[in-house]
């Protein structure tokens, strides 16, 4: 496993930020840590980092235990933190040949980062020059420079437009083909278009662990947004098979919720015209990763 988190609890005071948080991570997955904030994502993430020290529990990363062999665990990881710290004054090619130095990293690995970042068009300006997305993208490039096997990328495309967001999820993906990426986000779609798995957090404890596919499909739901002619009395929609709930939103426009997953679009179509009704719109409103989300978190 590159990554082993086992019984990690973690408090500052009387708050509890992690309670009990274990999972493992394979080699090549790409995992998104969702939670609210204050969930307790950003300090397991430096407890993983071994910025700090977790209260109970143990921690392994790339088979080096962050507490035993910090060192060995800084070597085989590359972090961006949420807040991402860079040296303004220095230019782009500056800071990357400071780090690189740091890492013993050969200067052609610069320009490797460079381009795989997309930073080339700003890299010979200083960083103080550069919009928010691209200070994310000089984080990033930092991340990679020494070719770590594991990336813990806290928020990583905060502050990109939706271009720049689309060409960073590439390298993301690109780069988590033969390593391990740990992210977090509050990007629903960012977590749906690159991850392989899902982790949530709630009041430093997991409440969902499990693949992506697997998460959504097993919401065996289905949801129609229906507008009728005419006014429907919640009588006759309690007549409609596998009908679970529903809810009048607007005028004659209702939210229908079934308790299957087939496709209940045309059942709803038969039923309207079998009661003189007819649909002026009907559409399907299943359940994305942001709604399971908010149902796995709420308080």
């Amino acid at each position: 496993m590159s990554i082993e988190v086992q019984n990690i609890s973690k408090s500052y005071g009387a708050q509890k930020a992690l309670d009990q948080v274990s999972f493992s991570i394979r080699k090549g997955e790409i995992v998104g840590f969702l939670g609210p904030n204050g969930a307790g994502k950003s300090t397991l993430m430096k407890i993983l980092t071994t910025f700090i020290h977790a209260d109970e529990g143990t921690a392994v990363v790339n088979g080096n235990d962050v507490n035993e062999s910090p060192i060995n665990v800084q070597k085989s990881v590359g972090y961006l933190p949420e807040h991402n710290p860079l040296y303004l004054d220095l230019y782009v090619r500056e800071y990357l040949a400071f780090n690189a130095d740091v890492y013993k990293v050969a200067a052609s690995r610069i320009e490797e980062v460079i381009q795989l970042t997309g930073l080339t068009p700003e890299s010979h300006k200083k960083i103080g020059q550069l919009s928010k997305g691209y200070r994310q993208r000089v984080g990033l490039a930092t991340a990679l420079l020494h070719n770590p096997d594991v990336l813990i990328l806290d928020e990583p495309t905060t502050g990109l437009d939706p271009n720049q967001l689309v060409e960073i999820r590439n390298v993301i993906k690109n780069v988590g083909k033969d390593k391990t990426v740990f992210l977090s986000t509050h990007i629903m779609q960012e977590v749906e278009a690159i991850c392989d798995r899902v982790i949530i957090i709630d009041n430093g404890k997991i409440v969902t662990d499990k693949q992506l596919d697997k998460l959504v499909a097993e919401e065996k739901e289905q949801i129609i947004e229906v507008e009728f002619d005419k006014a429907i009395s919640v009588d006759l929609l309690a007549h409609l098979p596998n009908i679970k709930t529903y809810q009048n939103t607007a005028d004659n426009l209702w939210l229908l919720t079934f308790s299957t997953d087939t496709d209940m679009r045309p059942t709803v179509f038969d039923f309207a015209h079998d009661n003189g009704l007819k649909t002026l719109q009907i559409s399907l409103k299943n359940k994305n990763l942001e709604q399971i989300f908010r149902e796995k978190t709420k308080k």
